[in-house]
């Protein structure tokens, strides 16, 4: 019977590109009793040349970060119904179970406190081992161009001091990963990119918000950081949110198939599918996200979607209301629409999330440009919110004023603040952005000023106030903080669509 088989040019059998190689031998056979010259005995060459069959997402991989001290899950296939063993070092333990029909595995291990390096080996009769393994604390950042923007800088758009910082930046202690853009229709088993040490090369071409985060994080704490950039310019919210949590909002249209002309970036669910949904178990500490420029028409809408995605995130990892702190947008001239609005909605957003946190960028926008290019304060305001309410540093300020009460005596406008202890500052300058409007619902310009117990204002214009605004228009540069150097939010009394 002739094999199925062909045979190669050096003589070897080739039964498939995973099995063991036969070869052909020829011998001569003398023997009286048989009539027979010449005879074909195959035999096997017990070299066993295993290959292993483990197969991880890019996810896991050598140089990677695991969060401290919790239980991590950790994934792959290999060949159906084999067993797997997976040995980490920082406790030399074996852990053991089996792939099931379509080869998939799946352990859950228990990590120690910071520290390592350390090898992972996995095996399913043949051994593939991760080196250089840290355990420390892991953050995905993600959002659109703002969180996408890379230390290098955009064309033309800078990223103020990033030059020297990534000249400083080799860190051992740093790790920084990169997902590839994509997007499907369907949920994604894995997506491209990999763990890259801290180097200047590196960090060049990552995440500047991220990288500055993750810097002050590591500085800190002095533990390992591993950072997971998923973003992508441009993208609206919906598209980094599920089918299923998606069809909760009866606005949202989803596709049912893919549209050339259309964007992937601001086409509802694709990037949830294809850059968060491969990822969705690995163990982190929490989520920095920075979005909402392409979502800016419909402020009351991303509102709900806001506390949607945060919501339908923590879900989906399963690992309870883990932190997410996010980024307000900055001024910016949007040619007559006034984005104080939606910097409000985000505002609002933060009040309905559980440990949830906003950073206020009034103070650094750009009219003329979308991208702020103080980078370095958007990352580091980013982590005085965790390292204050995630890792309980006291001392460390995290939040802008934010309106506590307001009171109306006379002409007269009282105002009081919470994040404010030590009081507020405009650092010598006159208060320019507030505004008081009567009955008739028009402002004017209020004249403002600093108290022991808050604020006071008064309009020449207004005898019988009834509102005040702060640095509710589309632009605006920032000028009041508290005494840690923290930007007040824009705000507003009234609930008028005006």
């Amino acid at each position: 019977m002739r094999s199925k088989h062909p045979i190669n040019p050096i003589g070897f059998l080739w039964l498939s590109k995973s099995e063991i190689p036969i070869k052909l031998v020829t011998y001569r056979v003398n023997s009286s009793s048989m009539n027979i010259r010449y005879a074909f005995i195959p035999f096997i060459f017990v070299s066993f040349l295993l290959k292993a069959e483990i197969k991880l997402p890019s996810i896991f991989s050598s140089h990677m970060v695991l969060q401290q001290e919790t239980k991590v899950k950790f994934w792959g296939t290999s060949a159906e119904m084999r067993e797997v063993t997976l040995a980490p070092s920082w406790n030399n333990e074996i852990y053991r179970t089996k792939s099931d029909k379509e080869g998939n595995w799946e352990f859950v291990l228990s990590t120690p406190s910071a520290g390592g390096p350390y090898d992972i080996v996995i095996s399913d009769g043949a051994a593939l081992t991760l080196g250089n393994v840290l355990i420390g604390e892991v953050w995905i950042c993600s959002g659109q161009s703002n969180m996408a923007m890379p230390m290098r800088g955009l064309l033309n758009q800078p990223v103020k001091g990033s030059n020297e910082a990534v000249a400083r930046s080799e860190n051992p202690n740093i790790r920084l990963f990169t997902v590839g853009r994509n997007s499907d229709l369907k949920p994604l088993d894995d997506f491209k990119g990999k763990w890259k040490h801290c180097l200047p090369g590196n960090v060049a071409d990552f995440s500047a918000v991220g990288y500055f985060f993750g810097d002050l994080l590591n500085e800190t704490l002095d533990v390992p950081v591993g950072l997971i950039c998923t973003s992508w310019g441009g993208s609206k919210i919906e598209a980094w949110m599920s089918a299923d949590v998606l069809r909760n909002y009866n606005w949202v249209e989803i596709p049912k198939k893919l549209e050339e002309k259309k964007r992937p970036n601001r086409t509802p669910t694709l990037l949830y599918n294809a850059m968060i949904h491969p990822m969705i178990g690995y163990g982190i500490r929490g989520i920095i996200w920075y979005q909402g420029e392409s979502n800016k028409n419909k402020p009351e809408q991303y509102e709900e979607l806001m506390q949607g995605l945060v919501e339908s995130w923590r879900s989906d990892w399963g690992m309870g209301d883990f932190p997410f702190y996010y980024v307000q947008i900055a001024p910016f001239g949007y040619n007559g629409l006034n984005s104080a609005f939606f910097r409000e909605a985000q505002l609002k957003a933060a009040d309905k999330i559980p440990n949830s946190g906003l950073v206020s960028l009034l103070d650094i926008g750009d009219e003329k440009g979308i991208h702020p290019a103080q980078k370095k304060e958007v990352g580091e305001r980013l982590g005085f919110i965790a390292l204050s309410k995630t890792y309980g540093k006291e001392g460390i300020a995290w939040s802008g004023p934010m309106l506590k009460d307001f009171r109306i005596a006379g002409r007269k406008v009282y105002l009081t603040f919470d994040h404010a202890e030590k009081g507020l500052t405009s650092y010598g300058k006159d208060l320019t952005n507030f505004t008081i409007a009567g009955n008739d619902r028009k402002f004017y310009p209020a004249q403002a000023k600093i108290t022991k117990e808050g604020i006071t204002l008064e309009s020449d214009e207004v005898d019988n106030p009834v509102a005040v605004r702060y640095g509710f228009q589309d632009f605006v540069i920032g000028d009041l903080f508290n005494t840690a150097g923290l930007p007040a939010s824009s705000f507003r009394t009234d609930d008028w669509n005006e």
